[in-house]
Parts: C-alpha cells; sequence; structure tokens
C-alpha cells in the first residue's frame, strides 16, 4: 500500500474503477453521432486519449499491487516449520501478524482482480479507437 495508508489507496482504487467503468459506458456510435471531419477526429481523439491514459494509470497500480502480494516473507512459512517451533510463543505471537499480511494480500489481489476485468473490457476498445482515429 502507500506511504498515504491503505484507506487512501482504497479510494483512490474507487475512483480509478469508477473512471474505468464509466469509459466502458461511452458507446463509440453516440459519441460521434452527428459530427464530421474536424470535430469527428477531435472527440475521436480525447476519448482515445482519456482511454489510453486511464489504462495507463490501472497499468501502474496494478503493478504495484502486484509487488504488495509478492513483497515480504511468506505468511505461511511456520506451516512447513516443525511442531516444535509452531508451538513456541513467538511463533504463536506471529501468528496474528501473519494472518493480517494475509488479509492485506486478499484485499490486494480482489483489488487487482477487480482492474484486470475492468481493463481486459476497454483494452478492446482502445485499438479500435487507433483503427479508426
Amino acid at each position: 500500500m502507500s506511504a498515504s495508508g491503505p484507506a487512501d489507496d482504497l479510494a483512490g482504487d474507487e475512483r480509478l474503477l469508477a473512471r474505468l467503468r464509466q469509459l466502458g459506458l461511452v458507446e463509440l456510435d453516440a459519441l460521434l453521432f452527428g459530427a464530421a471531419g474536424p470535430e469527428r477526429a477531435r472527440l475521436l481523439a480525447a476519448h482515445a486519449d482519456d482511454l489510453a491514459d486511464a489504462l495507463g494509470r490501472a497499468r501502474e497500480r496494478m503493478a504495484a499491487l502486484v509487488q504488495a502480494i509478492a513483497a515480504g516473507p511468506d505468511p505461511l512459512a511456520l506451516v512447513s516449520a516443525p511442531r516444535e517451533v509452531r508451538a513456541r510463543d513467538g511463533a504463536t505471537r506471529a501468528a496474528g501478524g501473519l494472518a493480517a499480511r494475509l488479509f492485506d494480500r486478499a484485499e490486494a489481489a480482489r483489488t487487482l482482480a477487480r482492474l484486470d476485468q475492468a481493463c481486459a473490457a476497454l483494452l478492446p476498445r482502445l485499438f479500435e479507437l487507433e483503427r479508426r482515429r
């Protein structure tokens, strides 16, 4: 998560997802209806640029989420340790922190999946826009 904190990341993720969803609602033929020549080209370019920017921001956030998911030691590493090691006081106290790491990792994975899904729907649209330019 960012230095600003998990709550700020969540709010930012929700804003990014909302932006991606809104872009997914744009019907290109409706956007271009009645536009011709330079106005049509301007609308196409503006929409393509907006879509490319949103996908680029999503890509950056997705890379940060992948890094957060993979960072740090394996929270389940103690599972393969001998029973005696898991029974020690230090290991018992560490279990709470390891469980919290698993919850954080799961939340990052859910956010990553939501971004993946939103981007999967939009990526073909970007290529279609570029083809029509």
